[in-house]
């Protein structure tokens, strides 16, 4: 029997498959590249803004001088790569012509990289503000920062707080009317029609031994606010604080007060409503509508201190005794004029002095 050839011909044979060229390793490198250009394109962006910002510092602080300020720091340094801006200063100090200073051991400074224009500030050591007249003044607390957005326009916001604080004046400067406070608050916000928003808010106060907030609080807790439309900011410019106050004076700026008072234990000062302006010898201008609780200790207090005569605390208490209604609480109009503050139609001593 024949043998039979079970070999397929070679017309059916399956064909050997055809193996692609191994693939390239490119494709596992590209994302590392870009990444690697990401990070080279950032890291030159952000030396680029750590230079601009010690340029705009020194521009500043070389403009400020020119105008007669004393702007100075020991040290300088900036870090907080990649994703922010640290600005740490040692001793700086700026004083203005006035003779008003501010000076802190070290003042630390961070913005985003993504907001340049928003900066906050802090000192951990405290600092030292030193008064024309009546020298410096050491301020400590638990916090104490600050805060300036959008420096990129006219007039920042501007945003102070702290906490714990305690006020000690230095050796030979006069006291301060407050030894310590459980909070101290500032804002300044601009807003439309050339004007801006100003509060000042103090809780839980602590008065030095003598006087007038001492005598009015009688050991307790002082509390005091004070919240404010100014018009015309844009004019307050100058070289130094009365120049900036003559300024804004003179192109019509006022002070629209909204709420303000001072809470001294049972006493209270109250003002609802008022419009005051700086007059050309330096003193408040204006009229301020207040309610006053407790009047007469109030009255005799300042009359104790020194800060109106005796003749005329009893004068004013005589007023505010005719004007008391319910709640031991009375209402009356204070007016500063001509150099001199009336409560109702008693003259009470000299307008308080702007500069």
């Amino acid at each position: 029997m024949a043998r039979r050839d079970n070999s397929a011909p070679p017309a059916y044979r399956v064909p050997d498959p055809v193996h692609d060229r191994k693939p390239g390793r490119w494709g596992l490198y590209i994302p590392f590249i870009i990444a690697a250009v990401v990070v080279i394109a950032w890291t030159g962006l952000w030396f680029y803004a750590r230079g601009e910002a010690e340029r705009r510092m020194d521009a500043t602080a070389d403009k400020l001088r020119a105008a007669g300020f004393e702007v100075t720091w020991a040290e300088r340094r900036i870090n907080g790569y990649p994703f922010r801006l640290n600005v740490a200063l040692t001793d700086a100090r700026i004083r203005e012509p006035s003779g008003w200073s501010l000076a802190a051991p070290k003042l630390e400074g961070q913005a985003y990289m993504h907001g340049l224009t928003d900066w906050v500030l802090a000192t951990q050591e405290g600092l030292v503000f030193t008064r024309p007249i009546g020298g410096p003044v050491a301020v400590k607390g638990e916090v104490i920062h600050a805060s300036l957005f959008h420096l990129d326009k006219p007039l920042p916001n501007l945003s102070f707080e702290g906490t714990k604080l305690t006020f000690a004046p230095a050796t030979g400067a006069q006291p301060f009317a407050l030894t310590a406070a459980d909070k101290v608050e500032f804002h300044f916000r601009p807003g439309p029609d050339d004007q801006a928003a100003m509060m000042l808010k103090v809780d839980a106060g602590q008065a030095r031994l003598s006087g007038l907030f001492a005598r009015m609080a009688d050991g307790k807790p002082i509390s005091i606010v004070w919240d404010a439309l100014l018009s015309k900011v844009s004019a307050f410019r100058g070289a130094d604080w009365p120049e900036a106050v003559r300024a804004w004076t003179t192109a019509g700026g006022r002070m629209t007060v909204r709420n303000a008072g001072v809470t001294a234990g049972e006493a209270v000062i109250g003002a609802q409503s008022g419009t005051l302006s700086v007059g050309y010898d330096g003193r408040l201008n204006g009229s301020l509508d207040v309610s006053l609780r407790q009047a007469p200790k109030t009255i005799g207090a300042m009359a104790e201190t020194g800060v109106i005569k005796p003749e005329a605390a009893a004068a004013a208490s005589a007023v505010a005794a005719a004007r008391q209604g319910e709640g031991d609480v009375a209402r009356a109009n204070i007016t500063f004029q001509a150099g001199q503050t009336t409560l109702g139609p008693v003259a009470i001593g000299p307008s308080p002095k702007v500069y």
